[in-house]
């Protein structure tokens, strides 16, 4: 029997609702703070699903600037599942350390598409490692056709810039002062060190409870399937939070094998499942996972249960597998 002796062998709705009683706790005291993994904290207790249908980028996005997070979906190519993480990764920041630039010998029709691409609005021009203009959406527009250099275009004089460990309230009064949208963080010899960019600073004012990581940028998940390596490894360069090892049934041998892989070449968390028992979960705590899903065909949009036969009730899955973890410190998503 997988049930405590006290416990119903069904539950209806009415068994599982909780029961009033008194409380001093106010909603204004209440934090919801949770970890998605061992390293991933989150401010709300909710993902998106991996679903090529739920989970691209803006969906991750706005995720993430709410406090959850979004597992991108691997029904892409390598290259166009990590173009979806490293705009995630673009979309908020406290200080950018690696910002996209381009040499003055580049063209506009070269910055056009880089800004297109990358969902951008200007970029630092450098020679070398260090910062000799910078040129705006507002250069690209009025700059002439794409094969016009960008050195003719560019903005050189009185360039607004910082030094390193300038904080971001003294960026918002710098940018506010120099009336632009992007400050320059540069060394003592010009060497460009990272941009801090209005937009950001207004983006963490309007979403304090966003998800960060020791960075400042969003957090953001990506799937991926069994012994999916060379996936995990350009995911993981894109700069990606947690791997999801994304299966319907995640007690096997190949997930096992898959986690304790990615655990041994990677240092990022890796979440596996999907899976609905108590033994699954602890066997993938002993392959070296850093997050359990739980669930099998729970949802009104999958089908496993009514094609397969497969799958424990939702509410007994996560009771029985959360019993199991509680002295593993590690997280369990329903």
């Amino acid at each position: 029997m997988p049930y405590e002796d006290d416990l119903p062998l069904a539950l209806t709705f009415d068994d599982v609702l909780l029961v009033p009683a008194h409380s001093d706790v106010l909603p204004s005291d209440v934090d919801l703070t949770t970890r998605f993994s061992r390293n991933v904290v989150l401010k709300v207790p909710i993902s998106s699903s991996a679903m090529d249908t739920v989970t691209e980028w803006r969906m991750a996005v706005a995720l993430a600037r709410e406090g959850g997070i979004g597992v991108i979906h691997r029904n892409l190519s390598v290259d166009e599942q990590v173009a979806q993480v490293d705009k995630v990764k673009r979309s908020a920041n406290g200080v950018i350390l690696d910002p996209v630039t381009l040499p003055p010998s580049a063209n506009l029709g070269q910055a056009r598409s880089i800004m297109r691409e990358k969902s951008i609005s200007g970029l630092p021009i450098v020679e070398g490692k260090h910062v000799v203009g910078i040129l705006t959406r507002r250069d690209c527009s009025f700059g002439g056709q794409d094969d016009v250099p960008i050195s003719s275009v560019m903005t050189t004089e009185n360039l607004v810039t910082a030094p390193p460990g300038t904080s971001l309230d003294q960026a918002q009064e710098l940018l506010h002062h120099g009336k632009v949208e992007k400050l320059i963080i540069v060394g003592p010899g010009r060497e460009l060190m990272g941009l801090i960019t209005m937009k950001d600073l207004e983006m963490l004012s309007a979403f304090p409870n966003s998800a960060f990581d020791e960075r400042g940028r969003l957090v953001v998940g990506a799937a991926i399937g069994v012994r999916d390596y060379d996936r995990a490894d350009g995911l993981v360069k894109a700069g990606v939070d947690v791997l999801v090892v994304d299966t319907a049934h995640g007690h096997t041998t190949n997930v096992q094998e898959t986690v304790a892989e990615l655990k041994r070449r990677f240092d990022v968390d890796v979440v596996a499942g999907n899976v609905a028992t108590a033994a699954a979960a602890l066997a993938l705590v002993q392959a070296g996972v850093d997050g359990v899903k739980v669930g099998i065909g729970p949802g009104s949009i999958c089908t496993t249960r009514i094609v397969a036969g497969i799958g424990v009730p939702q509410f007994t899955a996560v009771r029985d597998v959360a019993k199991a973890l509680a002295a593993s410190g590690v997280p369990v998503i329903a």
